[in-house]
């Protein structure tokens, strides 16, 4: 597995872009909890567990069960996650365009966009995240944590989240004031303005995107 406290100690979109195969699966091998926590950081600590769980299960290892260990994070990863709301926020003004048939679509792709990119990389990596606390403000909640890097090092990471149905889930993160949904809506509206919907569409099902999360206009979404 690869150690980030091997790794050297860029900043801003290098980190984002660096640690996100970890944010957005929440992989923390190892964490400690602080006193204040509430039902948001409960949660988010008990799909850790979960994860963590498939991981280290002995009939889910090795090359021959990629497929299988994937199905079981994807499973827990759309608990965890809304990536319904993640996809909306991301396509920004474009959204309210849509018909509920684009939509659909649109929220398909690009979850299938995040999977591809983050989801599948889940067991390549090994890191701390101490969880700090808290804040909730009707049903949006904000989960503040520190991302253990070695030698003394550590990053701020932001969980957003909703209280969705019967439970909260996330809709973005951020570190260093940089968030994933705005980094990807800054690169979605590009797209959209210089080609067309459709043009973007077309790119997320051929799989010829070329995203880069965080590499421009991400500063922390609301």
């Amino acid at each position: 597995m690869k150690d980030l406290a091997s790794a050297s100690a860029p900043t801003g979109v290098g980190i984002l872009h660096m640690v996100l195969p970890i944010l957005i699966v929440l992989v923390a091998l190892a964490w400690v909890q602080a006193a204040s926590a509430g039902p948001p950081t409960d949660q988010l600590r008990d799909g850790v567990q979960r994860v963590v769980t498939i991981l280290m299960a002995p009939e889910l290892s090795g090359d021959t069960k990629i497929n299988e260990r994937s199905a079981a994070i994807n499973k827990v990863a759309d608990e965890i996650f809304d990536f319904g709301e993640t996809a909306k926020r991301a396509l920004g003004r474009h959204w309210a365009q849509r018909t509920p048939a684009e939509r659909e679509e649109f929220v398909r792709l690009f979850t299938e966009l995040l999977q591809r990119t983050y989801l599948s990389k889940v067991d390549q990596y090994n890191s701390e995240m101490t969880f700090q606390d808290d804040v909730v403000d009707g049903n949006q909640a904000v989960v503040r944590t520190t991302l253990l890097l070695g030698k003394g090092r550590g990053m701020s990471l932001e969980y957003r989240m909703h209280h969705a149905g019967d439970r909260w889930q996330v809709y973005d993160l951020s570190i260093d004031g940089i968030s994933l949904v705005a980094s990807y809506r800054s690169q979605l509206d590009k797209i959209v303005r210089t080609e067309s919907y459709e043009g973007l569409v077309a790119r997320l099902k051929s799989r010829q995107v070329g995203f880069v999360a965080g590499s421009s206009g991400g500063k922390t979404a609301r």
